[in-house]
C-alpha cells in the first residue's frame, strides 16, 4: 500500500498506489453489481445526504435487520458517523462512497509539491507566484506553503460536500501568536476590505500582519467549510481557544492524552482527532502483546472514553478518530460522531455486506461514564496530567517532529521552483 517504516504512505509511491487501489476496488464492485443483477437482488443505492455543515453529530433511525444485513458496512456506518476521507490524493476520493468531509495534512501537501501529475503542478506553480508577487524572502515561502495548502483544499472542496481540515505550519505547534496569524492568513478574517484598496504587498500592524485572502478570496465560505488543523499542544489549544471566538472552527489533531481531549473541550474545540492507530502500535510495541480484541484496543479503549466523557458532561466538541491500522477498530468505534479514514479502509468496508453493531450511542455512552468532571484546567495541570501518559508525550512529539520533517521536505522543493527567477 505504499506505506513507509513509520505507517505513513511514502511520497513516491503514494499517489499511484490510492489511484491503483480504487480501480481494483472499482472492478470488484462493478463485477459484484452484474452477478447481484443477475441473480435478482436487489441493494439499496447509497443515499445523497445534504452537507451536515458544522452539525456536531446526526441522529439516524436505524433500519430493520433485514434491510441493514443488505447494506454495506461503510452505508451503515454512515448513518451514524459522518465519514471523512483522510488523502490527500484527489484521484482517490471521488471513487470512496458515503464521504462528507475530508482532512488534509503536512504530509499529503508535501506529496502535491512531488507529484508531477499536472493538476499538483499547477497547484505548486501558482502557490509560488502568488506568494512571489506578495512577499518576500522567508515570509514569501511561508506564504507558498499556505496556499499550497489552500490549493489542495479548495480542490477537494469540490470533490465533497462537507469541510476540509488544513493544517497551520507544523513548526508553529509551540508559538500560539504565531499560529494564530497563519490560520487567520489561511481563512482571512478583518482587515480583508483594506487589504483590497492597497498594494498586494503583506503589510505589518502593531499586532497583526495583514495577509493575502486565502479560501475567501476564492469565493469559498471559510467559516462554513474550513477546520483549521493545530497540534494538541497547550500553545495549539490555545490558539483554537481565540479562533474558536473569532468564528473559525478549529480540529485539534495529534491528540493521545485525556488531558489534550478535556482541555480541548474546555477550549471550545470544534473538533478533535484522536489517533487510534499510533496508540495500538505504542501499546503493541511496548507490551509485547501482538493482538487485542476490537474493543480491547488501546486506540479504541482511549477513543470510547473522550466519547463517553464528552456526552456525559455536554461538551458539544466533535470526536472523530483517525490514523487506523484495521477495519474492526472501526467497527469497535462505530457511531462515533465522525471518522477520517484512507480510502483503502473505507473501500474495505464497502466490500463487506453484513450487519454492523452500532458500540456507540451518546445516551449510553453518557451512562458508562466513569470519570469525574475536570475543573478549568491550568496550563501547569495540562501539562502535568500529560506529561503522566508515557504513551502520550512519546507519541505527540514524534507526531509533531514527524509533520515538521515533511514540511520541511515541502519547503526544500518550494525554494527550488523556477518560477522564483
Amino acid at each position: 500500500r505504499g506505506l513507509d517504516l513509520a505507517g505513513r504512505p511514502s511520497v513516491e509511491n503514494h499517489a499511484l498506489t490510492m489511484a491503483a487501489v480504487a480501480c481494483m476496488r472499482l472492478a470488484v464492485r462493478s463485477e459484484a453489481k452484474t452477478l447481484k443483477r443477475s441473480a435478482a437482488c436487489t441493494v439499496p443505492s447509497p443515499t445523497t445526504r445534504t452537507a451536515p455543515r458544522f452539525a456536531a453529530r446526526r441522529t439516524c433511525v436505524m433500519s430493520s435487520v433485514t434491510e441493514v444485513a443488505t447494506e454495506t458496512q461503510l452505508k451503515q456506518l454512515s448513518d451514524w458517523t459522518t465519514i471523512c476521507v483522510d488523502t490527500g490524493d484527489i484521484t482517490a476520493i471521488p471513487n470512496v462512497p458515503h464521504c462528507t468531509d475530508a482532512t488534509t495534512n503536512p504530509l499529503f501537501v508535501s506529496q502535491a509539491a512531488f507529484n508531477n501529475d499536472e493538476t499538483y503542478v499547477g497547484f505548486v506553480q501558482e502557490a509560488v507566484e502568488y506568494a512571489k508577487s506578495r512577499a518576500e524572502g522567508d515570509e514569501a515561502i511561508a506564504l507558498a506553503i499556505d496556499r499550497l495548502s489552500v490549493n489542495l483544499g479548495k480542490h477537494i472542496l469540490t470533490l465533497v460536500p462537507g469541510v476540509v481540515s488544513t493544517e497551520v505550519d507544523p513548526r508553529l505547534s509551540f508559538n500560539t501568536e504565531e499560529s494564530l496569524k497563519r490560520a487567520k492568513r489561511i481563512i482571512q478574517v478583518s482587515l480583508a476590505g483594506l487589504f483590497r484598496a492597497l498594494s498586494c504587498r503583506a503589510l505589518e500592524s502593531s499586532s497583526l500582519t495583514i495577509c493575502p485572502q486565502m479560501y475567501e478570496d476564492e469565493g469559498i465560505p471559510a467559516r462554513e467549510r474550513v477546520l483549521i488543523k493545530l497540534a494538541g499542544t497547550w500553545e495549539g489549544i490555545k490558539a483554537a481557544e481565540q479562533l474558536e471566538k473569532e468564528g473559525i472552527h478549529t480540529n485539534i489533531t495529534l491528540m493521545f492524552s485525556f488531558a489534550q481531549a478535556v482541555a480541548s473541550a474546555q477550549a471550545g474545540a470544534f473538533l478533535i482527532s484522536p489517533f487510534v492507530g499510533r496508540i495500538l502500535d505504542y501499546y503493541k510495541r511496548t507490551t509485547g502483546t501482538e493482538a487485542y480484541s476490537m474493543l480491547e484496543d488501546p486506540g479504541v479503549v482511549y477513543v470510547s472514553r473522550i466519547y463517553r466523557y464528552y456526552k456525559k458532561y455536554g461538551h458539544g466538541t466533535v470526536v472523530m478518530p483517525a490514523s487506523w491500522r484495521n477495519i474492526d477498530e472501526l467497527r469497535g468505534l462505530a457511531g462515533v460522531d465522525r471518522a477520517t479514514v484512507a480510502p483503502q479502509f473505507l473501500l474495505d468496508l464497502e466490500d463487506v455486506q453484513e450487519p454492523m453493531n452500532r458500540i456507540l450511542e451518546p445516551v449510553k455512552a453518557a451512562e458508562e461514564c466513569q470519570d469525574s468532571e475536570y475543573p478549568q484546567l491550568t496550563q501547569d495541570q495540562f501539562l502535568y496530567m500529560h506529561n503522566q501518559d508515557a504513551c502520550a508525550v512519546e507519541l505527540l512529539s514524534a507526531g509533531i517532529r514527524a509533520f515538521c520533517s515533511d514540511t520541511d521536505k515541502l519547503e526544500e522543493v518550494l525554494k527550488a521552483h523556477p518560477a522564483w527567477n
